[in-house]
């Protein structure tokens, strides 16, 4: 139980004390109008209240992810809770907010053109490209597994294909209709179940009769039933994504920094929807070891039932009773739901910004997503794990783009670029060596010690790369426009 307090003391704690520095670095401006204010246009344009900007950021960046990520791993032992608490002070928090900020200066860019300004032309095309296709890819992962279980909850003749095409009707009024229309109406009744759920496990935890395993004591040792094949390092940092670090959080934040009404709210919306996502990651994999009794106990458990779904309905349902399980059922079916369909709205906006597409007339609208669904729908008949394990490394990899963007920017408007470029260096080295050493079809499978040498260098060289960036920038050898 002490692991878990002081793990939440010091995430509560990075928000006020890293988060301002980050603020600090940055330099909000109240004072400078907003994307929602001087392009407003009744669709996606739109001035909403704080806190509604607050929990639906919150619950498009969550969903699933702190829950399922954090279930699957905690299997790697207590390495977890330190990347959980490291990850998102130092990494997921600060991508979130400078990306936020990043959109705000640009008048509400989507991230492709973020990346492609500070980048080069070259990598915004790589971009638009991986950004889509993690996007859809979102759309396909979160789609399957709630019309799976809605199938199995009703009649014979709902079957998945039926709850397939209500979810898919669903998107499209989601990914076309104004935003303050179903998204700015229910998804905060929504992010605020999944906090509230999370609230009352961590009662449960601290004021109930369980004792938490965290297993520190014992040393941060790879706890996974297979360590070789699924070492802490580089696997266990693309696991667990949207309880640290996340590039889809990158996709999301241009979308409800265009709804934000002032720059200094942007600390506790992006900042702050990340640490509160890192806080339910934190709760829930204490929750897995400790219901299953342990590293062990959680091994078997995911072994002999279906996987973290069914983990995540027994710990409500007997923690929680006949209301834990409404709110599991809230969990594993709504919060996929209201993750996808931003996810491809986000694909939407994206898709309308490199097309130079003005978005205020529906038909227009409609013009950019039925090819959005058509490829999610292609990409539904994949097998559900290979599409997750692609993801995952997708995710982890806009992560990385995402960060050297921001390095770059800072240091081209001379801010303390540090914050950004030290995990910028680290989530490159995480995505290229799980690239190398994954076993095929998802990787190279190349021997640990040569798939990380190979990434070690190939990091360095980046390095390099924007180590020369900088002498020409500070010797004033490069044209590059400063002003937003």
């Amino acid at each position: 139980m002490t692991t878990l307090l002081i793990s939440l003391a010091v995430l509560i704690g990075g928000y006020f004390v890293y988060g301002l520095i980050a603020e600090k670095i940055f330099g909000v401006d109240p004072s400078r109008p907003m994307p929602a204010q001087t392009k407003a246009d009744g669709i996606d344009f739109i001035v909403m209240p704080t806190w509604k900007v607050f929990l639906i950021q919150f619950l498009n960046i969550a969903g699933l992810g702190p829950i399922f990520g954090a279930i699957m791993g905690v299997m790697f032992g207590p390495a977890a809770f330190i990347w959980i608490v490291a990850g998102t002070i130092f990494g997921g928090a600060v991508h979130d907010f400078i990306s936020a900020m990043m959109s705000i200066r640009s008048g509400g860019d989507s991230l492709p053109e973020l990346v492609g300004r500070e980048l080069g032309p070259a990598v915004k095309l790589v971009m638009r490209v991986v950004s889509m296709v993690l996007l859809i890819l979102v759309g396909a992962v979160f789609i399957l597994t709630p019309a799976q279980l809605l199938a199995g909850m009703t009649p014979a003749w709902a079957t998945p294909v039926f709850w397939i095409t209500v979810i898919f009707a669903y998107y499209m009024l989601a990914t076309v209709l104004p935003i303050d229309k179903l998204i700015g109406r229910f998804y905060p009744i929504f992010g605020f179940a999944l906090l509230f759920m999370a609230a009352s496990l961590l009662g449960v935890l601290l004021f109930g009769s369980q004792t938490i395993p965290d297993g520190f004591s014992e040393g941060l040792w790879n706890r996974y039933s297979s360590p070789e094949s699924h070492p802490i390092f580089p696997m266990m940092f693309v696991s667990i994504a949207c309880g640290a670090i996340s590039g889809f959080h990158a996709t999301q934040s241009p979308m409800m920094a265009r709804c934000l009404k002032n720059e200094r709210l942007a600390r506790p919306v992006f900042y702050g929807a990340m640490v509160a996502e890192g806080i339910v990651a934190l709760i829930w994999a204490a929750a897995a070891i400790t219901f299953t009794g342990g590293y062990e106990g959680l091994t078997e458990y995911m072994g002999t039932h279906a996987g973290a779904g069914a983990l995540v309905q027994d710990i409500s349902v007997t923690w929680l009773g006949a209301f834990g399980g409404f709110l599991a059922l809230l969990g594993v079916i709504a919060a996929p739901i209201t993750t996808g369909d931003t996810a491809l709205r986000s694909a939407r906006l994206i898709a309308a910004d490199f097309l130079n597409l003005d978005q205020s007339r529906l038909m227009k609208r409609l013009i950019v997503s039925v090819p959005i669904f058509a490829c999610t729908f292609v990409l539904m008949l994949i097998d559900f794990n290979v599409l997750w394990r692609y993801f995952a490394w997708t995710n982890q990899t806009l992560a990385a783009f995402t960060l050297w963007a921001a390095t770059v920017y800072l240091a081209r408007h001379r801010k303390a670029y540090v914050i950004c470029l030290v995990p910028a260096v680290f989530m490159t080295m995480v995505v290229l060596s799980y690239i190398l050493v994954a076993p095929s079809p998802e990787g190279l499978g190349l021997p640990m010690t040569a798939g990380v040498s190979v990434a070690a260098v190939l990091d360095a060289i980046c390095v390099i790369l924007f180590a020369r960036y900088e002498v020409l920038r500070r010797a004033g050898r490069l044209i590059h426009d400063v002003a937003y």
